[in-house]
C-alpha cells in the first residue's frame, strides 16, 4: 500500500520546520493536492497551524501517549484518502525520553519507514554544518535522512559554502535555502507559535508560508522524495478493531457538549472522534460568546490560555453560573488543564481577580516559568466516574498556572502522579460529583474507555 510521506525535522526545536512544514503543505494544497498533516508529540499549537494549512484535522502520532499499532493505524486510516502526507518532527530529530530515544522522531520516522529531511539553523554556521549533518546520517543507519533544508541564510556566499559543504561531505541534496524572515507572521508564546484562534491574521501567514516555499525551496524534488517512501504491506498494518471501540449507547445519542473558542482550543480530533463513536453527539459551544449552555448530558472543557480571554470569561455571567449549576445537579464534567482552571474559583493576573465558574475551592495564579512541562502518569487512587481504579494513564501538561489557595481535602484528589507535577506535585484529578478537573491531558488512542465513560456518565445522567 503506497503511502508518499515525508517527515520534517530538526537539529534542535526552533530551528524552522514548522514553518517549513506549513509552506509545504499550503504550497501543495494550493496545486491541488490532499495533505495529509501529522505533527509528532503532544502539541496542539502546531497541529492547529498545520490543519489550517491543509484545511483538514491534523492528527498527533506519539509513542508515549499510545502504542505503536495505534500509530499505524492512525496514520494509514488518515491518509489513505491523500496524496501525501506530511509529518512535522519535534524537538530534535533523536531527541527522546531516555538513552535509547524512545518517542523521538527518529523512531516514529523508523516505524513510518518514512524518509526525513532536517531543516538547519544555519546562523553563524558553515561547514559546521556538515559536520552536524553528517553526524546525524551515521548515527542511527536506519533513519533514511534524504535531504536537507538551509534555514536563515545571510546571503547568497553564505548559501554558497553551505550548500556545497554539505553536498559534498553528506552526499545528501540541499533542497532549499531559505533567508532570514520577519517573524511578523507567526509570532510567538510559551516556547511555540501563538494559536490560530488569537490569531489575527492566521490565513495571511498561511499565504506568506506558502510563497516562502515556492520561493525557497525545491517542490518537486520534496514530492518525489514522499513518493518514493517504500510501500507500507498489509501485515505491517494492525488489522481491525477500530481505533476506537464503542458504539453501546449509539441509541440514546447524549450530547455532549465541547467548549471550543479562543479561550479552550486543545482537544486531539481523536477525542472528540472518540466520544461520537461510543455513541455521544458532539455539540460545540462557547464559554464566551454563548450566554448560556444549551441542553446538555455531558461536558468536556479542554486545555487553552483561559488567561487571555480572562475579562471575556468573567463578563459572561449567564454561562458562568449555567456551569456551576449544572455541575451541582450532577451534570458530568471532564476538564483538563484550562478547563480545569476555569472550574476554579478565579484567575489571579497582573494583580486583578477574575471570577471563573466556581465549581472548585481553587484560585489559580501564574508563573513567569511553566509550573509542569512533559509528560505525565498517574495511577487513579479513588473513584470517579470516568476512570477505573487502580490504572495507570499516561498523558502530558503543560501549563504557567499555579495553585494560590485551595479549599479542598486530599481526597478530593483522584490520582496519585507517577511522572509529572499534576495539581500539587503529588496529585491530580479533582473530583466533586461527576465533575473530574486534571492538569493532565489524555489522549483517546492511548486511553481509549475514557470515551466509553464519559459517554455512560452523560447517559446515566441523561436518564436522570
Amino acid at each position: 500500500m503506497a503511502f508518499p510521506r515525508i517527515v520534517i525535522s530538526a537539529l534542535r526545536g526552533g530551528s524552522g520546520k514548522t514553518i517549513v512544514s506549513l509552506g509545504l503543505i499550503a504550497s501543495w494544497r494550493k496545486r491541488g493536492m490532499a495533505i495529509a498533516p501529522f505533527k509528532k508529540g503532544p502539541d496542539f499549537i502546531d497541529a492547529g497551524w498545520l490543519a489550517l494549512a491543509a484545511g483538514r484535522p491534523c492528527h498527533n502520532l506519539d509513542a508515549f501517549l499510545m502504542p505503536a499499532e495505534n500509530i499505524l493505524l492512525s496514520f494509514t486510516r488518515h491518509t489513505l484518502a491523500a496524496d501525501v502526507a506530511v509529518i512535522e518532527g519535534n524537538r530534535g530529530l533523536y531527541d527522546g525520553i531516555d538513552l535509547e530515544g524512545a518517542t523521538s522522531t527518529s523512531e516514529l520516522a523508523k516505524l513510518l519507514k518514512a524518509p526525513v529531511v532536517l531543516v538547519i539553523d544555519c546562523t553563524k554556521s558553515t561547514r559546521t554544518v556538515a559536520v552536524m549533518v553528517k553526524g546525524c546520517i551515521r548515527f542511527d543507519p536506519d533513519v533514511r535522512i534524504c535531504g536537507v533544508i538551509l534555514n536563515r541564510i545571510a546571503g547568497a556566499r553564505h548559501e554558497s559554502i553551505l550548500r556545497q559543504t554539505v553536498e559534498h561531505y553528506c552526499a545528501v541534496p540541499v533542497l532549499g535555502a531559505i533567508p532570514r524572515i520577519k517573524a511578523e507572521a507567526f509570532p510567538e508564546r510559551h516556547m511555540g507559535l501563538v494559536p490560530t484562534p488569537e490569531h489575527g491574521r492566521a490565513d495571511t501567514s498561511i499565504e506568506k508560508a506558502a510563497d516562502m516555499a515556492e520561493q525557497y525551496l525545491d517542490l518537486e524534488r520534496l514530492l518525489g522524495i514522499a513518493r518514493e517512501a517504500p510501500p507500507l504491506v498489509a501485515n505491517e498494518i494492525p488489522p481491525g478493531p477500530p481505533l476506537i471501540k464503542g458504539g453501546v449507547f449509539k441509541d440514546a445519542r447524549p450530547r455532549i457538549g465541547v467548549i471550543r473558542d479562543a479561550a479552550f482550543q486543545f482537544y486531539y480530533p481523536e477525542n472528540l472522534e472518540a466520544l461520537e463513536d461510543a455513541g455521544a453527539e458532539v455539540v460545540t459551544v462557547s464559554a464566551l460568546t454563548d450566554q448560556r449552555l444549551p441542553s446538555l448530558d455531558g461536558l468536556y472543557i479542554g486545555g487553552g490560555f483561559p488567561e487571555t480571554q480572562a475579562q471575556a470569561l468573567a463578563d459572561n455571567q449567564g454561562f458562568r453560573q449555567d456551569v456551576r449549576r449544572l455541575a451541582e445537579d450532577g451534570l458530568p464534567v471532564y476538564a483538563e488543564c484550562g478547563g480545569l482552571m476555569y472550574l476554579g474559583q478565579s484567575l489571579v493576573l497582573d494583580g486583578l481577580t477574575y471570577p471563573m465558574a466556581g465549581v472548585l475551592p481553587v484560585v489559580f495564579g501564574f508563573s513567569r516559568r511553566p509550573e509542569g512541562h512533559g509528560y505525565t502518569i498517574f495511577e487513579v487512587e479513588k473513584p470517579n466516574p470516568y476512570f477505573e481504579t487502580g490504572i495507570r494513564v499516561r498523558g502530558h501538561e503543560f501549563h504557567y498556572s499555579k495553585v494560590l489557595s485551595w479549599k479542598g481535602k486530599p481526597e478530593d484528589l483522584a490520582f496519585r502522579m507517577l511522572r509529572g507535577e499534576g495539581f500539587d506535585g503529588k496529585a491530580d484529578g479533582l473530583c466533586y460529583k461527576n465533575t473530574l478537573a486534571t492538569y493532565s491531558h489524555i489522549h483517546a488512542l492511548g486511553t481509549p474507555s475514557w470515551a466509553e465513560k464519559m459517554v455512560e456518565a452523560a447517559v446515566l445522567y441523561q436518564k436522570k
